[in-house]
This record gives structure tokens, sequence and C-alpha cells, in this order.
């Protein structure tokens, strides 16, 4: 069968997602194409109201309702009042670590790193940090970001923002492998990671 102009494009947008090559793609169309009433419509409905209804917010990072806002002086996103925040490089970093049970607090998503393709100082969500730590009355900040070299050199620069301020700052530690990403590191790893974060400025609370 000759594919049409519907079908290439959606196997280039679907080979586009992690982990997912030309063929696995051209499966997968085939199965939704199999699957038109179970698996097409009620995708194109839920991608539709994604696309509509949510966003990251622009302060903190976090996927929240479009309705919803998120500001300085009252978090919205997260009702409960925590004096930790740990940052993170994106989303996926976010849900590894709230799925392993290991943090309760705020969380942090810059966007990614610094010197990740596409990615600038102003790019990312690193003055917005510093306005949460001044109003959120915020004791500790624990710097998440992944043990590769973009990782450590954005972790190397929130610290040397955030050091005029009364806050203790922290870096996961143990466990923790060299050129290591949070998303990839099961829950073991990310508690050891977690316990043994060792403090990086003087400035202690």
């Amino acid at each position: 069968m000759q594919n049409t102009s519907e079908i290439e494009e959606l196997v280039k947008l679907i080979s586009k997602l992690p982990g997912l090559g030309p063929k696995s793609a051209k499966r997968i169309v085939l199965k939704l194409i199999n699957n038109r009433d179970e698996l097409v419509k009620p995708l194109a409905k839920t991608l539709a109201e994604v696309y509509k209804n949510i966003s990251r917010c622009k302060i903190c990072g976090v996927l929240k309702s479009s309705a919803v806002e998120c500001s300085y002086d009252n978090c919205k996103v997260i009702q409960r009042k925590y004096n930790q925040i740990c940052v993170v490089e994106n989303i996926a970093d976010q849900w590894s670590i709230e799925n392993s049970n290991i943090f309760k607090g705020y969380f942090h998503i810059l966007g990614g790193t610094i010197s990740s393709v596409g990615h600038k100082k102003e790019d990312l969500l690193i003055n917005s940090l510093i306005e949460r730590v001044k109003k959120d009355k915020i004791e500790e900040i624990i710097l998440a970001t992944s043990a590769t070299v973009e990782g450590q050199t954005t972790a190397f620069y929130i610290q040397d923002s955030l050091s005029n301020l009364d806050v203790k700052i922290t870096k996961l530690a143990q466990g923790l492998p060299v050129g290591g990403e949070i998303e990839n590191l099961d829950d073991g790893t990310l508690l050891s990671a977690f316990k043994n974060r060792s403090k990086i400025n003087s400035n202690s609370s």
C-alpha cells in the first residue's frame, strides 16, 4: 500500500519522540490506523486538551493547568508550604524524584542546562529561583542537576547566583554517577544521593 502524505507526516512526527525511530513510528502508526475508534479519536481529543489546557509555570517550571496562576507570594500549584526547593533540569527529572517518594518539598524546573544546545542562562528559570528564595522563606536549595559537564556547570552558576542570600545550598552526592542523568537513576540510587547530599556554600541557616 502506498503511503499517503498524512501517514508519512505522522510517521515523521512520532519518530521525533524519545526512543523511537522510523520503524517503531511506522508500527505505532499502523496500530493507530487499525484502531481508529479506540485509539485515534480519544488520543486526538486528549492531545488537543493538553495543548489547550496544560502549560509550564513561568516561575517554577512545573506543569500546571493554564487556568492556575503561580505567583511568588502564593504558589497555587502546591498548596502545602515547604522550606526546601529541589532544582532539576527538566520535568522528567521531577517525575523520577516524585515517584521515588524521597523528597517532599517544592520543585524548580530550570528547563535545561546552561551549556546545552539552544539554551543560555537567560533561557533558564534561574532569576525566578532567586526570587523564590527571597520571598518564600526557603531554607535549603537542593541542586539535583545531572552529573554531566553541563549539569555541573549549571549547578555552579546557581550556587554563585545565590551566594549573597542566607540559604543553605546542597547537592546530590554519593550514588550519583559521573555523567549520570537524574531521570535514568533507580530509586535506590536517588535515595543514596539525597541522604548523602553535601553542603556547597558557607551560608548555612
